[in-house]
């Protein structure tokens, strides 16, 4: 690549956030560039691993209208109710899909299956330009664009574009690139993730999150009758529970759930990351727009990270149509002050639900177990906070954008 290529929009970022986007922003009349950094057919592609995704009501919704659901919904293992409790204390809360009138409450989904199927619908996006390997670098603001380097296997060069979305993770050095500072706090928690057989489990359609003073315990039914846990523990604890043999860390699981299920009988492959919440300082930059993991790294407990993400992309590719229908720019500062006022309380309820989960069952001053319990139990009885809650779970909380609605951009 000689010459300066062109686009109207460049992605930095392959990863599930990043193909979202590019399949939403096909259905325009843009040139796309995405560009990520690892084949996605490796065994080293972060993004599509072993690791399972809840995914809310909304964001089925969105991958649908994006054509992305089609390939995974076979896949998918719905979530019809969802239990939070916390061991060794009485009361308990429960959001069914009934209770809300609705069909599901969301979907699992491995991050395999569905990253599969994200780069099977751009492979029939002849608007999109895939660089892959390859990452950006050095970008540089002009009066109408943003040029970025291009470092690829294929070729290198410029990339010249409009608009600029950085996708490619909470450590993004082009969010760093642009300006835009993150602020990074340690939980002191990994997560210990895989899959479990139980023995005498009741038909798989219930989500599991279950509290205790070393960190949250989540189920998450999975297809074949199994589960997925995410098993949150202290960094020495959890380098001690992925030494155990199986035998040993199936008592592990058991302890620490109960037998409210049955036995807990076989494992899966396990693995490990560590948790901690980044923040970026601002989710846009002149000719830029920061989205999912590179705006928000987020814990895991109630599985809000790519639904966020997602909501992200939703909402950055309506105010990008409204832009190209009225004529004006994409990547303006008025399309990116829109995009930043749209999300900004999103996130800001989110970022402080998950956070504030972590801290409130992690404090260990006198009484505070017992009133976290009398709490579960007062929030199970009304219908009004659990309507609430539900809507946030599923992602249908506050302003709606087309796509999560299921209506065209």
């Amino acid at each position: 690549m000689s010459a300066a290529a062109e686009f109207d929009v460049v992605i930095s970022g392959g990863g599930l956030v990043g193909a979202s986007l590019a399949c939403a922003l096909a259905a325009l009349p843009l040139r796309v560039a995405l560009v990520e950094a690892v084949p996605v057919a490796s065994a080293a592609q972060p993004s599509f691993d072993d690791r399972t995704i809840a995914l809310s009501r909304s964001s089925r919704i969105i991958l649908d209208g994006i054509g992305a659901w089609g390939e995974v919904a076979a896949l998918a293992t719905p979530i019809r109710r969802i239990h939070v409790s916390e061991r060794g204390r009485f009361g308990s809360a429960i959001i069914s899909a009934e209770q809300q009138g609705v069909d599901t409450l969301g979907h699992v989904v491995a991050s395999r299956d569905l990253g599969a199927a994200l780069w099977a619908r751009l492979g029939a996006a002849p608007g999109v330009e895939v660089f892959c390997p390859g990452s950006l670098q050095s970008p540089t603001v002009e009066q109408a664009h943003i040029s970025t380097t291009l470092d690829a296997a294929r070729s290198g060069g410029q990339l010249r574009a409009r608009l600029l979305v950085v996708a490619d993770g909470a450590r993004s050095s082009l969010r760093q690139a642009l300006g835009i500072a993150a602020t990074e706090r340690s939980y002191e928690q990994t997560a210990v993730v895989g899959n479990v057989a139980i023995a005498g489990a009741p038909s798989a359609s219930t989500a599991y999150e279950r509290f205790s003073a070393e960190g949250p315990l989540a189920l998450l039914p999975f297809r074949d009758g199994r589960y997925v846990f995410v098993l949150a523990r202290p960094p020495a604890a959890a380098v001690a529970a992925l030494a155990l043999d199986d035998a040993a860390f199936l008592r592990l699981l058991q302890d620490g759930f109960g037998h409210r299920l049955g036995d807990f009988v076989q494992l899966g492959r396990r693995s490990a990351y560590p948790l901690s919440l980044v923040q970026a300082q601002d989710i846009t930059a002149p000719r830029a727009a920061v989205i999912g993991n590179a705006a928000q790294g987020l814990h895991p407990v109630a599985g809000q990270g790519y639904n966020l993400g997602l909501r992200d992309v939703a909402t950055l590719a309506e105010v990008v149509a409204d832009a190209v229908r009225s004529g004006a720019d994409p990547g303006g500062a008025a399309t990116l002050a829109r995009y930043a006022e749209l999300r900004r309380r999103d996130q800001r309820n989110v970022i402080g639900f998950t956070d504030g989960l972590i801290r409130l069952f992690g404090l260990a001053a006198p009484g505070m177990g017992p009133a976290r319990g009398a709490g579960l139990l007062l929030f199970d009885m009304l219908p009004g906070a659990k309507r609430a809650l539900a809507r946030h779970t599923m992602g249908m909380a506050g302003p709606m954008t087309r796509l999560a609605r299921g209506l065209p951009l």
